[in-house]
């Protein structure tokens, strides 16, 4: 035979029984459900003209809470941008405090110039 041997029905079975066995040893089996905090949820209303009548749910605090938080925005729910489209706006605060005294703030005023173009304006309505 060159290289590799093949290997019978009774090598294979060997291999088949110990990965199940492998799979089995590190497998964790889950019972109990919890919304995924991240995932926006969409309740829909039931149809206008339906006779079914309302159903009666105890409120959980814990499923309001994490339905609230799922709804906030990326900058309350993260402490830093998850994507690199996020980066774009993500300190939204202004960097440097507004300037007032007048080097870089250019308040508007009039001139006899716009004075006279807002009187004919005015005038041709």
């Amino acid at each position: 035979m060159s290289g590799k041997e093949t290997k019978d029905l009774v090598h294979q079975d060997a291999i088949h029984i110990e990965t199940i066995m492998k799979e089995q040893r590190h497998q964790r089996l889950h019972m109990e459900f919890s919304i995924n905090p991240r995932k926006k949820l969409h309740v829909l209303p039931d149809k206008p003209m339906s006779r079914k009548p309302t159903e009666v749910i105890e409120e959980n605090s814990e499923f309001i809470k994490a339905f609230h938080e799922a709804r906030e925005e990326p900058t309350k729910k993260y402490s830093m941008p998850q994507t690199e489209s996020q980066e774009i706006g993500w300190v939204s605060t202004p960097l440097v405090p507004v300037d007032t005294s007048g080097r870089f703030h250019f308040k508007r005023f009039k001139t006899d110039v716009t004075k006279h173009k807002e009187s004919a304006l005015r005038s041709s309505n």
